[in-house]
């Protein structure tokens, strides 16, 4: 059976993957959009409540991965709204972040307020969180490298996943029946800060001292308490951070 699908954040790290798995798969998707892009894209902004009821009708299946450093649950809740008052959709495909209930930052509350919106919405849904991306690890990674020392911060661990795990994932999701909130969705190993910072530096050719830093506070108790992680009952990617590097390397070498 053919499927309408809405994308939203379809132009992202993670849409861009998702997106052509699910017109594989033989689906008219259409990606929602703040710039007009083409004749499978609609415009609209979801933090202003703008061109979504359009966007989302006749639509029976949305994927929900836009985000950003602010406003995400703004957009879910006009996103929810809008889903439940077009009458065609049967299943709402969300995407949070490991630990949005116990990480004491903004960002995690955000996306927590996010998963209420989409799992009070009374629409079928399923809820995947899923651990940053290796994309996200590398930009940060990238940033702290132009420092001509690297901040450390000690007890701070992160089990990266790559984007087209997670991708995979989310398509498989999206056209199965809604399951509630699914097992996360880790990277297939722990690491220390400074283990992603040497490999990082390593791949890239540089040197940079390390300095130990301690982050303060109750984000700092939850980090070292590991409250960001997911270590039992989780499903886990392939593609190790290890993987991604040596990807990263082979394109810049060529």
């Amino acid at each position: 059976m053919t499927h309408t699908i809405l994308v939203t954040g379809g132009t992202g790290t993670l849409g861009k993957r998702v997106v052509p798995l699910l017109r594989a798969a033989g689906h008219r998707v259409r990606v929602l959009s703040r710039h007009q892009r083409g004749a499978d894209y609609v415009t609209g902004d979801l933090v202003a409540g703008e061109g979504i009821q359009a966007a989302v009708a006749g639509v029976e299946i949305v994927v929900h991965l836009a985000g950003g450093p602010k406003g995400d649950d703004v957009a879910a809740r006009n996103l929810v709204r809008a889903a439940a008052g077009a009458g065609s959709v049967r299943h709402l495909v969300y995407i949070s972040v490991v630990g949005a209930d116990r990480v004491p930052l903004g960002w995690f509350r955000t996306a927590l307020a996010a998963e209420r919106a989409v799992t009070g919405s009374g629409l079928p849904y399923t809820l995947l969180r899923a651990a940053q991306f290796h994309e996200i690890v590398f930009g940060m990674l990238e940033k702290m490298a132009k420092l001509p020392v690297i901040p450390n911060p000690g007890g701070l661990r992160l089990q990266p996943v790559d984007s087209r795990d997670v991708a995979a994932r989310l398509a498989e999701l999206a056209l199965g029946a809604p399951a509630g909130r699914v097992p996360d969705l880790t990277g297939p190993a722990v690491y220390k800060m400074d283990e992603l910072i040497r490999g990082y530096l390593e791949t890239q050719g540089k040197r940079r001292p390390l300095l130990p830093i301690r982050i303060p506070g109750k984000a700092g108790r939850a980090y070292r308490a590991g409250e960001n992680l997911a270590l039992e009952g989780t499903d886990v990617g392939e593609r190790t951070w290890e993987n991604f590097l040596a990807d990263k390397d082979s394109v810049a070498t060529r």
